[in-house]
């Protein structure tokens, strides 16, 4: 139902709508002639027994995608602590951008156009901004209007659902032949850095990441069940590491040594609370065994590498890498080819083994 109430402000006639539609709030708007308040409140009443009004404050229609990310970066951000620095500096690039857009006028197009400026622009290191790194910046924007759509309710609709990615390449695989592997593994137990060869070896033989492994404290070690566990991981979900003979002797070798009640595994000689770094022990490893174009992730695509070329499925090999997808882990797929071919073998054997003439022969 709705009602129009004629008043005077100032001297001057104002007229008051009024909408009342059972199950909604009521519906206010003022107006300085009375056939604008007519035609208002008849589509208001149209639009609410319809289902398709969605009102909106009037401060809220002036909020800017700044305002949007500034409100982000200091409410939000700090509960997603891992990617705090990379999303603060990629949302400001977003701020410097389309900033000043009102989120009511924001449009695909526009945040299309910041896409292709930051797949043609350079990082600053100088070197193109490589597809993957384009993708992550609109994640984190895309996740800001997430927000800003369920929880604020500052927009009614995310204007990048139907914006396209950039396709990225095939994932890196790079992996120890044997020869590179001794090589590396002897440098590293002679290196004066005591951490660099249990956390290669454990990297190498369970295919942790290297920040999960510096990350280990002795509590989260159970000798007994030589099991590792991950309260932390990139996917925020915990994981249980098996410990090989290899990984388990090397471990408590070094634990001989260095075994406490509680804290980190390998800890800083600065703040026992902080994980060691290895980054110049680890250059110097990789001097020393003359290896190209290799980096401390590749231990972790070795081991995956490893377990395909050893017969691991595809889904044994993603339980094992913490993959909550079998997207990541198909670029192992091609190194399981012999495996594939034992299991095709086995199955024929079976089942036309009796039209084998090779056999008996």
């Amino acid at each position: 139902m709705a009602t129009i109430d004629k008043r005077q402000i100032n001297g001057k006639p104002s007229y008051r709508a009024r909408v009342r539609v059972r199950g909604y709030p009521v519906q206010t708007a003022s107006f300085s002639r009375m056939d604008e308040a007519r035609r208002w409140a008849q589509e208001t009443e149209l639009n609410l027994k319809s289902g398709k009004h969605f009102p909106q404050d009037q401060k809220l229609q002036q909020r800017t995608v700044g305002e949007a990310i500034d409100r982000y970066i200091a409410l939000v951000l700090p509960t997603k602590e891992k990617m705090q620095r990379s999303q603060t500096f990629q949302l400001l690039w977003w701020k410097n951008e389309i900033g000043d857009y009102y989120l009511e006028n924001l449009t695909p197009a526009a945040i299309s156009a910041g896409r292709d400026k930051l797949a043609q622009g350079k990082t600053p290191q100088g070197k193109i901004r490589s597809p993957s790194t384009v993708n992550r910046y609109i994640a984190a924007i895309s996740h800001v209007f997430t927000v800003v759509v369920k929880d604020w309710c500052w927009l009614g609709h995310n204007p990048i659902t139907k914006l396209r990615k950039l396709k990225e390449p095939r994932g890196r695989v790079r992996f120890l032949s044997d020869d590179e592997r001794n090589r590396l593994l002897t440098v590293c137990q002679n290196s004066e850095n005591k951490v660099l060869y249990p956390a290669v070896i454990l990297c190498l033989t369970t295919g942790a990441r290297k920040m999960e492994i510096m990350s280990l404290r002795w509590e989260n070690i159970d000798l007994k069940r030589r099991w590792a566990f991950l309260d932390t991981t990139k996917n925020d979900e915990r994981r249980v590491l098996a410990l090989s003979n290899v990984a388990f002797n090397v471990l408590c070798e070094y634990a001989g040594d260095h075994l406490k009640k509680s804290g980190l595994i390998f800890p800083s000689y600065s703040d026992p609370e902080k994980p060691m770094h290895i980054r110049k022990a680890w250059k110097n490893a990789m001097k020393a065994a003359e290896l190209k174009d290799f980096r401390f992730h590749d231990l972790r695509h070795s081991a995956a590498s490893y377990l395909a070329m050893n017969g691991a499925s595809l889904n044994e090999i993603a339980d094992i890498l913490g993959h909550k997808t079998l997207a990541m882990t198909m670029r192992y797929a091609h190194l399981s080819v012999s495996h594939k071919a034992q299991v095709i073998e086995s199955m024929n054997n079976k089942i036309l083994g009796h039209l084998d003439k090779t056999k008996g022969s």
